[in-house]
């Protein structure tokens, strides 16, 4: 009995302990209290004399304790293994759980190479959280997709200008300042050329590229080894965060004198409505209006590189690791009828769908702006919008509309940037 005690002690904190005094018990307690009726029969008839009454009362409490010990035994051993299986179910739903934060998202664009067209479909894995229901963005949110427009489009801004002439063609919205998302790396490429690095220098991504404020993820894993040359294509083409997020980091100075090159070239453009806090757009504090956005595009199509990454339908790099195939975000690349001289994309929740261009429309070289779009394609389809109204004779009578749209605030908590 007492190497059973010593046993289950030893181990009591495991289930496969448990189950060896439980085996243990079930084979040797009946042993034992069957030994003990073989040597000694015991009744309160049988005893004859005073020592044997005692004898037959010890082996009474014996056998008692005995059945005891293995009844709380067999107890023990229930619990400890309803314990395991609850730690098991625990352990099942964290994976889940895990498993759910992420998500493999399959993306697919298409490709019009030597003329012919076809489907090229990339994946990225990103930490994923369901969007909360109801979250608007900050154009929703102060009603400005409530304002008519002719085009009856799905942006809340809309500013198309004459590049050649400054004049405004259509007008939605075009002084409120909103966040702006991905649109900021357009800002990014032109500070990053400004510097007059070598664009051969070897980029490594570090734990300080990754998006800490929203969690989203990025082909490019930590110890990626890239270009400069090959970290702005992909940032401008393809919109990788990570890529934009080393280019400032590697700048003269470091990341904050990066930013504070980036709010001084603004205001050396006359963006006056414009601030950067991030060098990648996910942060919702990079804000701007289409008024201002239309100087920047104009501004970033001077320089021949970011028009030639900016339009380029695909590429592939190589990390060090593996090869990687990056596709354009915008699906108006490579569209028959476009001929876009230079364009970006962005998303995060408080900024919606955005998309700003610079295209020849018969002949006519337009900057397009459109912000906080609701819907995947919507900002492309209102840019298809946008281009048949020009088309059809659209923009001889600038188009506005009623009323001074309000200034919108800044919001919070957003998803990735596209």
């Amino acid at each position: 009995m007492y190497a059973i005690t010593t046993l289950a002690r030893l181990c009591r904190s495991r289930l496969w302990g448990a189950a060896v005094v439980a085996i243990s018990l079930a084979a040797g307690a009946p042993a034992i209290v069957q030994a003990a009726g073989k040597t000694s029969v015991c009744s309160s008839k049988a005893a004859k004399t005073a020592a044997q009454k005692r004898a037959c009362a010890n082996h009474a409490k014996a056998t008692k304790s005995v059945a005891e010990s293995s009844s709380g035994a067999k107890r023990a051993v229930a619990k400890t293994a309803s314990r395991a299986k609850a730690g098991a179910k625990a352990h099942k739903l964290a994976a889940v759980e895990a498993d759910a934060a992420t998500k493999r998202v399959a993306i697919k664009h298409v490709v019009y190479k030597h003329g012919k067209r076809r489907v090229v479909t990339s994946y990225r894995t990103v930490n994923f959280t369901p969007q909360a229901q109801g979250r608007l963005s900050a154009g929703r949110a102060f009603g400005l997709h409530e304002s008519p427009d002719a085009l009856a489009l799905r942006s809340s801004v809309a500013y198309v200008v004459d590049e050649r002439t400054g004049e405004s063609l259509f007008d939605k919205n075009s002084q409120a300042v909103l966040p702006i998302a991905s649109i900021s790396k357009l800002m990014t490429a032109m500070v990053s050329l400004d510097a007059g690095i070598p664009m051969t220098d070897v980029m490594e991504v570090t734990d300080e590229d990754r998006d800490y404020e929203k969690g989203t993820g990025s082909r490019l894993s930590v110890g990626s080894r890239l270009s400069r040359e090959d970290m702005l294509h992909i940032a401008l083409m393809s919109s990788e965060n990570r890529a934009a997020a080393a280019l400032s980091r590697y700048f003269p100075g470091g990341r904050p004198a990066f930013l504070a090159a980036m709010n001084r070239k603004a205001k050396q453009l006359g963006m006056n409505d414009t601030h950067f806090n991030d060098p990648t757009g996910l942060s919702s504090q990079n804000v701007s209006s289409a008024r201002d956005l239309v100087k920047m595009v104009k501004a970033a199509y001077q320089y021949p590189m970011i028009r030639r990454f900016s339009t380029d339908s695909n590429y592939d790099v190589n990390t060090g690791r593996r090869e990687l195939h990056y596709v354009s975000t915008n699906h108006l690349i490579g569209h028959p009828g476009w001929e876009i001289g230079l364009q970006k994309t962005g998303y995060i929740n408080e900024a919606g769908q955005c998309l700003v261009m610079q295209a020849n429309v018969d002949g006519r070289p337009v900057i397009m702006i459109l912000l906080d779009s609701t819907g995947k394609y919507s900002r492309f389809a209102d840019a298809t919008r946008v281009r048949k109204w020009l088309l059809e004779g659209g923009g001889a009578t600038p188009q506005r509309t009623a009323g001074t749209a309000p200034t919108a605030q800044v919001a919070t908590n957003s998803e990735h940037a596209l």
